[in-house]
């Protein structure tokens, strides 16, 4: 992993988060996939939800990490641990806190979404995020799911046959909301 992501992430230090974009894309590249199982272990520490520092070194890593996947068009080398820590957010509470207010796991959840199913023409990409994808349709967090639904209406056009196996919740998760 890329010196300076090995000191944001191993210390947290907030401080120095910021010069990630200092770097170049290319630098940085083949640090992603640690950095995101870094993050992983971060976010799922039992105070992550009330630790403001940790949240905001993993946020500010997250956007770093997206941006470099989606200038270096690499989301096929990375998208396996991007569906990874996607995954475990469905672990941790989703529901907002107040009207517009989500919780520190839906920031991840929806940065990952986005960087993940924009890429749904990339069928290998999409094998791997359909499945966790749908898990998120009942969720109990609405902003989640209208923007899913967006990127899964978006995946069948190009790729419905991976859609097929989750056409029942699909439908269940339209008749809730």
């Amino acid at each position: 992993m890329h010196q300076l992501f090995r000191l944001v992430l191993g210390q947290k230090d907030l401080s120095r988060a910021g010069d990630l974009f200092s770097l170049d894309d290319s630098e940085i590249e083949d640090s992603l996939t640690e950095a995101l199982e870094q993050i992983k272990i971060i976010s799922s520490s039992s105070d992550y939800q009330t630790n403001n520092n940790d949240q905001a070194v993993v946020e500010i890593c997250i956007t770093r990490i997206t941006t470099a996947i989606r200038e270096t068009e690499s989301i096929e080398k990375h998208a396996k641990a991007l569906v990874g820590l996607w995954d475990s957010c469905l672990e941790h509470n989703l529901r907002p806190f107040g009207k517009d207010e989500d919780t520190p796991h839906a920031k991840i959840a929806s940065d990952i979404m986005s960087c993940i199913l924009q890429n749904y023409n990339r069928p290998p990409v999409m094998a791997l995020a359909i499945p966790i994808a749908v898990k998120f349709l009942h969720r109990s967090n609405k902003e989640l799911c209208r923007n899913m639904s967006n990127y899964l209406s978006l995946a069948a056009i190009t790729k419905a046959d991976l859609l097929a196996d989750h056409t029942e919740v699909i439908v269940k998760s339209i008749l809730q909301v």
